[in-house]
């Protein structure tokens, strides 16, 4: 029997056909067909989808699946206001999913899959101020699945600093995909927060992938920007947003992946969790232990 964890033939065919595809006009054409409001288009795709994926709507504040009114509204569908209890003096899992990576950061270098790491600067779209502050430091990386819930929330209680829209690539992020496509999540399109905190800086990074249309913060919408380099907003004042611990600062139109980054020396990460773990937002997923101040 082959081994599971080692990507497949289909897997490397599926990586070698996304480098040659038109990423980006693939993702527009899903981004309209997803929000199609036509009755018995939506009902189509969210009954094909729900079965294929075994997706549960019984915790969703509306768990009547055709009450949505395109397949998008479904797909980012709220819970329940009960449904995530969130741990309590702890940094908390910031979607549901599986766990990819979880550790110490070596230096600025962050593991992506076993045998391939990248660099922090990169992630951060060439930021060395501030991939500096997050040197042999931590970092969790959170993949949502197409039958996952979809809103990301806050790990830690923060302030809202900057945000930071970077244009690339849209492969895949699947665990045969990080495998295989070096610098992945460094190479993909994605929306950087980020965050002050009482233990000091933290970033969540929301990775786009292959028909993920859109990325959203609840403070900004739709986050677009220039296609040929990075777009940053920086929040002063009254625009520099707080948020509780499991506040819910975003979401994916179509699934991907988060990662989070914390300074060195503020937290240990659970000795339970580890690359497979199954989470849910609100779920521990380390304590802290120092406050910078």
């Amino acid at each position: 029997m082959p081994d599971p964890a080692k990507p497949s033939l289909l897997d490397h065919l599926s990586t070698n056909l996304l480098r040659v595809l038109p990423q980006h006009l693939l993702a527009a054409g899903m981004y309209g067909l997803m929000r199609a409001e036509t009755p018995w288009l939506k009902d189509l795709l969210i009954r094909r989808i729900s079965r294929h994926y075994a997706i549960d709507v019984s915790e969703a504040a509306e768990p009547d699946a055709l009450a949505y009114p395109s397949f998008n509204a479904f797909f980012t569908r709220a819970l329940q206001p009960d449904a995530r209890p969130i741990a309590a003096d702890a940094i908390v899992s910031p979607a549901d999913g599986t766990v990819s990576q979880i550790g110490a950061l070596d230096g600025e270098r962050l593991l992506q899959a076993k045998g391939r790491d990248f660099s922090v600067t990169a992630l951060l779209a060439g930021d060395r101020a501030a991939a500096d502050r997050y040197r042999d430091g931590l970092f969790a990386t959170v993949y949502l699945s197409p039958r996952d819930y979809h809103r990301v929330h806050l790990p830690y209680a923060a302030t809202l600093r900057a945000m930071v829209f970077v244009p690339g690539r849209l492969f895949s992020v699947s665990d045969a995909t990080t495998q295989l496509v070096p610098d992945l999540f460094a190479r993909n399109e994605r929306v950087i927060c980020h965050f002050d905190t009482a233990l000091g800086p933290m970033a969540v990074i929301l990775v786009g992938a292959i028909f993920v249309g859109s990325m959203e913060t609840v403070w900004h919408g739709e986050v677009r920007g220039q296609r040929g380099q990075p777009t940053k907003w920086v929040y002063r004042g009254e625009q520099r947003r707080q948020f509780a611990t499991a506040a819910e600062i975003g979401r994916f139109n179509m699934g991907s992946t988060v990662i989070v980054l914390l300074p060195g020396g503020v937290a240990s990460w659970s000795s339970a969790l580890r690359p497979g773990s199954s989470v849910r937002m609100g779920e521990a997923l380390g304590t802290p232990t120092g406050v910078t101040g």
